[in-house]
This record gives C-alpha cells, structure tokens and sequence, in this order.
C-alpha cells in the first residue's frame, strides 16, 4: 500500500510541478474578455504581452522592458512565488525520487526513505502554499482592477479576465497540495 501511495504522490507532484512551471513560463495570464466583435486575441503574463490577429494567426509578442523594471505589484509578487514555489516543487520532487522505495538507494534505510517522503511532502507543501498565494494573487487583483472600472463606468476598449497560465498556475498548486497531503499524512 506505501508503495502505491508513493507512486500515486510522486505522478501527481510530477504533473503539478510541470503545470507549475509552464504557468510561469507562459504568457496567457490576462486574456481580453471583452464581447464586441475582436480581430485581435491579447493575453498578458508575467514576461510579455501577446497579440494574435485572429484572421491570419499572427502572434506577436512584446517583452516587458527589463526583470528589474518598475512593473505592477501584481506581476512582481506573482513572478516571485511562482519562481520560488518552481524551486521548492523541484527539491521535493528530487527528494521524493530517492525516497520511492523503489529506488535502490538506501534501501537498507526504510526509516530514512520514509523521512525523505515525509520531508518533500512538506517541501510541496509549501511550494504549493506559495504557488496558490501567487496564483490567487493575480486573479484577484485582476478582478478587482476590472471592477473598479465597471464601476466607475470606464471602459478602456479592452477588458482582460483570466487566462489560461492563472487557471494552470491554480491547478498545479492544488495537485501540489493534494501530493503533500499523500505523503505526509497517508504515508504513517
């Protein structure tokens, strides 16, 4: 049964690590949601800003300025816990590995096979803490942005709602969660 659960936790972590990882590589975070008739598709994420002409499929892509540019506080904090939970997601998926009793290193150690689970279950735990804040984070901050100018009755031509890497950066962290919850709780 350990071992089931091992392996359960470990494709799970896996899949969640690599959505993880392409929602902080992929620009789609803010897409344009607005209804009128578009010929353009525009999405926003953490590094560039993507436009697709819809009748020829064209995508052209502007970088943002600089890393260290002054840019909204929700790109930076988003850039910095998905960065950061990327790194955590891939010490625990190291660290689960050499503790699968599958693998023959250590195999005279059960005890610490099981503390090294046990340990990249916290690991996930918290890069998955951090990849949720993050992910949470932008939403919601362009959720508000959009409200504020419903509300204010402004309309600016366009208006963006979530994109795909936000939804992406979510489910990544929940599996994340959900990996950690199987090793650390499931596993003793």
């Amino acid at each position: 049964m350990s071992a089931v659960l091992q392996m359960t936790a470990f494709s799970l972590a896996l899949l969640s690590t690599l959505f993880l990882l392409l929602a902080t590589c992929t620009d789609c975070w803010m897409v344009n949601a607005d209804d009128s008739l578009e010929v353009s598709h525009k999405c926003r994420g953490l590094w560039r800003e993507c436009v697709t002409n819809m009748q020829d499929g064209v995508r052209t892509c502007d970088q943002y300025d600089s890393i260290l540019a002054d840019h909204p506080v929700k790109i930076v904090v988003t850039r910095t816990l998905l960065i950061t939970a990327d790194l955590l997601a891939g010490l625990a998926l190291a660290t689960l590995l050499l503790g699968l009793d599958c693998i023959k290193l250590l195999k005279e150690e059960p005890h610490v096979k099981l503390k090294m689970c046990y340990g990249a279950g916290v690991i996930l735990g918290v890069g998955s803490i951090l990849g949720l804040v993050g992910s949470v984070w932008y939403a919601v901050d362009v959720y508000v942005e959009r409200a504020m100018l419903v509300s204010h009755n402004i309309f600016l031509g366009v208006h963006y709602d979530f994109g795909w890497s936000c939804w992406l950066g979510m489910a990544g962290s929940v599996g994340c969660f959900l990996a950690s919850v199987l090793l650390t709780c499931c596993l003793y």
